[in-house]
């Protein structure tokens, strides 16, 4: 069976292609500005924490958009590379995320890069039928509504992690037909 060029069987792997450009050329501007090491997911990151202080990584994570689990493992790699400090919070579970001196001497060149950024983004979408950034938006407000595994059950009400099993191993699904 060929995979289709485009279109929504294969719309998962569409998207991250269109991320890795996105982020990929990204990154290649942070590396020309000398910051090699400076990744795009962690531009909210800092944004926030330059914007308002050190916060708690559930409120990061939640200023931020993305669930503790990527806010966390985002954080651990800029502590890695010394652009966030960690401090014990109110309980022991809890961590409060801050931007280092180093960190904070990168804002002012982080602000021009994302103020360029953003007006290349405008450009882009200028570019396209309607608004990637809209679609986005549209698309998450959807998916919040009723996810995509909900979707998939209700495309295919028999898809059953039973039937699945049954069809890998090459037998009819309970119910269904040989």
């Amino acid at each position: 069976m060929d995979v289709p060029p485009s279109g929504p069987a294969i719309l998962g792997t569409r998207l991250r292609h269109l991320l890795d450009l996105l982020d990929g050329d990204v990154a290649a501007v942070y590396a020309d500005l000398g910051l090699a090491d400076f990744r795009p997911r962690f531009t909210p990151v800092v944004r926030v924490l330059a914007a308002s202080g050190p916060r708690s990584i559930r409120d990061l994570a939640r200023a931020i958009g993305v669930t503790h689990s990527a806010a966390s493992q985002t954080v651990a790699q800029m502590a890695r590379d010394g652009l966030v400090s960690l401090t014990p919070g109110e309980d022991a579970r809890q961590r409060i995320v801050g931007l280092t001196p180093k960190a904070e001497a990168l804002v002012p060149t982080l602000e021009a890069e994302w103020a360029a950024t953003a007006a290349a983004a405008a450009a882009f979408e200028a570019e396209l039928s309607f608004p990637l950034s809209r679609i986005v938006d549209e698309a998450l407000e959807a998916l919040g509504r009723r996810s995509m595994r909900q979707r998939i059950a209700d495309a295919a009400p028999g898809l059953t992690a039973g039937a699945a099993l049954d069809l890998a191993a090459g037998r009819a699904p309970a119910g269904g037909e040989e």
